[in-house]
């Protein structure tokens, strides 16, 4: 599950890079709101309850905004840093994110009774499972998000804190 929640993340900077200096908005309510539905009615048609997949990708939504705003941080510090290219939101970045959703749900769904009766874990222990080559792409701003995206495997129940909360 670490594996796939790190290329979530990694994903982000393509988000980033489609939205900066364009005035697109990091938080957009509207299609957060409409990703958390379908997630719950999917949620539910995989056998999983929509309850722990809506807190799930609530917590990836938060971690993706984490990387967001480090990014948009950074470029407009540093603009010899800014990107060259930008993807394509609709037809480039949000196809792989569905992709990954629907593989993150069947994760879920493979690992809910090991979750449910396992110990508590801790976000470094999942962080360590990484492959080398996703954990050298990780840096500080990354593994600040992987850890936000990682709480609600290791603490059920947990809602991921508001930014500035």
């Amino acid at each position: 599950m670490t594996n796939i929640v790190a290329r979530r993340i990694l994903l982000a900077d393509k988000v980033a890079q489609a939205k900066f200096g364009t005035g697109d908005p990091i938080d957009d309510p509207v299609r957060e709101r409409s990703l958390v539905e379908a997630v719950a009615h999917r949620a539910r048609f995989a056998g999983i309850g929509p309850d722990a997949g809506v807190r799930f990708f609530r917590a990836q939504i938060e971690a993706n905004k984490i990387v967001q705003r480090g990014l948009h941080r950074l470029w407009a510090d540093n603009p010899g840093l800014r990107p060259h290219d930008r993807p394509d939101l609709d037809a480039d970045v949000r196809p792989r994110l569905d992709e990954i959703t629907v593989e993150m749900l069947h994760q879920l769904k493979l690992t809910e009774a090991a979750r449910r009766t396992a110990a508590p874990c801790s976000v470094e222990t999942l962080e360590a499972g990484l492959p080398a080559d996703l954990r050298v792409r990780l840096d500080a701003l990354h593994r600040e998000a992987l850890a936000v995206a990682l709480r609600p495997i290791c603490c059920p129940g947990h809602e991921p804190d508001a930014p500035g909360a």
